[in-house]
């Protein structure tokens, strides 16, 4: 089997274990009130879950194109040459998400969002920090701004021992 089919089939046990979550166990802690609503804390995850397994079936069982070497079209991968892709850098962004998300609490939103926008502009080439900075502390301020102020929503925006 292809290693696409193998990823659509390891996505489908994804969405399968976020369904369970989904459909039977995130709406038991409702209260009653809440229980005769339309929608539900659990309604787009149950969405996201039936979409992520068509997608995921289609993706499996879509019939390849006959022949052993098929054309590569432009912009598709060839997993004969996966070494030849940037991989180190996409290694290095789900590595950066994780270490954000890690420290949302110590650094606040501020500074954890103005360091992973810095650092993965760097991973990704960028060196104009002149540029970089202002531009990442202005991303990251206006979401802030748009999340507390706007939406009402508390967003810690400092680390802890400086409110």
């Amino acid at each position: 089997m292809a290693l696409d089919r193998w990823i659509a089939l390891a996505f489908i046990a994804l969405c399968c274990v976020y369904g369970y979550a989904a459909f039977f166990t995130m709406d038991d802690l409702l209260p009653p009130i809440l229980q005769r609503n339309p929608v539900w804390p659990s309604t787009f995850p149950k969405i996201l879950t039936v979409m992520g397994i068509v997608v995921g079936l289609i993706v499996l069982f879509t019939p390849k194109p006959s022949g052993d070497k098929a054309e590569i079209k432009d912009g598709t991968i060839d997993l004969s040459r996966l070494g030849d892709y940037h991989v180190g850098q996409a290694i290095g962004l789900l590595v950066l998400m994780v270490a954000y998300a890690l420290t949302l609490r110590p650094f606040g939103f501020l500074g954890a969002t103005i360091g992973f926008l810095v650092f993965g502009a760097t991973l990704l080439g960028e060196r104009r920090f002149h540029v970089l900075i202002p531009v990442a502390v202005i991303a990251a301020g206006s979401i802030w701004y748009l999340v507390q102020e706007v939406l009402g929503i508390f967003l810690r925006p400092w680390p802890g021992f400086l409110m």
